[in-house]
């Protein structure tokens, strides 16, 4: 089983392209050349870390295996490789 702090989701996404938007929950919103892409997740203000099931769902959420989104939010998986990932399952961005 699996717990990842949520300020280091957070943080990890920050520093990939996701932009916050505070609400009743922090929503991440994925952006790629300034613009706004569909590709978002959230996570309740009351939590300090998630387990395996909020991971799972974060992670389809992204369109990541959950292997992959740890590795997103640790860092060996680039902005680059995201990108190269989502292009190949034919999401692209103009």
């Amino acid at each position: 089983m699996v717990n990842i702090k949520v300020r280091d989701i957070v943080t990890g996404l920050i520093k990939k392209g996701f932009s916050k938007s505070e609400g009743n929950h922090l929503h991440l919103i994925f952006y790629v050349n300034g613009k706004k892409t569909s590709i978002r997740t959230k996570v309740s203000h009351g939590c300090s870390e998630i387990g395996d099931n909020l991971i799972n769902l974060m992670s389809v959420q992204l369109k990541l295996e959950k292997k992959q989104f740890i590795e997103f939010i640790n860092c060996p998986l680039t902005f680059q490789d995201y990108l190269k990932e989502l292009k190949k399952q034919g999401i692209t961005f103009a």
